[in-house]
């Protein structure tokens, strides 16, 4: 086969996703020479298609229908995307503005999947920053009772986590005081990996009269920060999906109990590349069951440059498999990116 026969085949598969995403009707040869200048016959394009079939590329449902990609026809298409669609100058700024209006991290996160779902049409996930690479900021000690305390652990990239602590003994204000310094002098800039180190020796060396209350905060912090990370999901736009039930055969719910299980969504989003890149996981390439009638384009968010970077979680979009990946791709890597520069801001201040 020439070169240029190659090319017209790779052209008139990328014309008949083009087509398919656009409309969801199975696309035949005559409207692919109406919409696309393909340059040659209606019969050269019916044996370009009877080729791609072959190939299995693409399939025909009906005897009398079109033909409509199959996932790996998907795969091809996403693999020959040179560039992707860019944002207008009025989208970008759109995206930013909203994004820059959340009052927090976590707010900014939530904005993040909103905004998602919504100029995508689909449901989007994204993770809240790793505990494991966080770095304690502070955290704050606050007696609810005399014999009860809140953790409020601070890590640098904005994270909040709070936990109770229930003491044995009354403790009063000059001792939580006290106990707030010493924990503070065990985490601070210290990821809780390398600081539970710290806390484990930290009973040691405390004062007589607190050091039971010591031994609580440090075996709470331990037991449910640093060896059970809590990374927890925010998620948007599920409902997008009911617009293209019937393009999951085995039905809706698997894929809405897939995402409502944040181990699944988790262990997707760990996946995800370095900063920067993006990937698209099309139907029967997903290793979830659940997930093996939708595409997924996931992307990381973090802070830093050049060899300096942390990627501190994952965000994305699941959805058919016909979806709009140059434009998905295009809108996924923007959020990602907004967010990073927004979580980079908030750090230099």
């Amino acid at each position: 086969m020439s070169t240029s026969t190659d090319a017209r085949r790779k052209e008139v598969l990328r014309a008949i996703v083009a087509d398919y995403i656009a409309s969801q009707e199975p696309v035949g040869s005559k409207s692919l020479l109406e919409r696309y200048q393909l340059g040659v016959s209606s019969a050269t394009i019916r044996n370009d298609m009877a080729v791609l079939e072959s190939q299995g590329l693409i399939s025909q449902q009906h005897a009398s229908s079109g033909r409509v990609p199959t996932q790996q026809g998907y795969r091809h298409f996403v693999d020959s995307l040179h560039e992707v669609k860019p944002l207008s100058a009025p989208e970008r700024r759109a995206m930013l503005n909203f994004l820059e209006g959340g009052v927090d991290l976590e707010d900014v996160l939530r904005r993040s999947v909103q905004l998602l779902a919504q100029v995508t049409k689909q449901a989007a996930v994204v993770q809240l920053p790793n505990l494991k690479v966080s770095r304690v900021k502070h955290c704050e000690v606050v007696a609810l009772s005399p014999v009860r305390l809140l953790l409020v652990l601070i890590t640098d990239n904005g994270r909040v986590d709070q936990r109770n602590v229930e003491l044995d003994e009354i403790i009063d204000q000059d001792q939580t005081f006290r106990l707030r310094d010493i924990v503070n002098s065990a985490l601070v800039g210290k990821t809780l990996t390398d600081a539970s180190v710290e806390l484990a020796h930290l009973v040691d060396d405390a004062p007589l009269d607190i050091r039971h209350h010591v031994l609580k905060v440090a075996t709470t912090l331990i037991e449910t920060l640093v060896e059970q990370p809590s990374d927890r999901l925010i998620m948007a736009g599920a409902s997008n999906l009911t617009r293209v039930a019937r393009e999951f055969p085995e039905g809706l719910p698997k894929i809405i109990e897939a995402l409502e299980e944040q181990v699944v969504v988790l262990k997707l989003l760990a996946r995800v590349p370095d900063l920067g890149n993006v990937s698209v996981v099309i139907g029967e390439e997903n290793e979830e069951d659940q997930l093996r009638q939708a595409s997924v384009v996931a992307t990381g968010y973090g802070l830093g440059t050049g060899d300096e970077v942390a990627t501190l979680g994952g965000l994305g979009v699941v959805g058919p498999t016909f979806m709009d990946y140059s434009g998905t791709i295009s809108k996924v890597s923007a959020v990602a990116r907004y967010v990073s520069e927004i979580l980079a801001g908030e750090q230099c201040e």
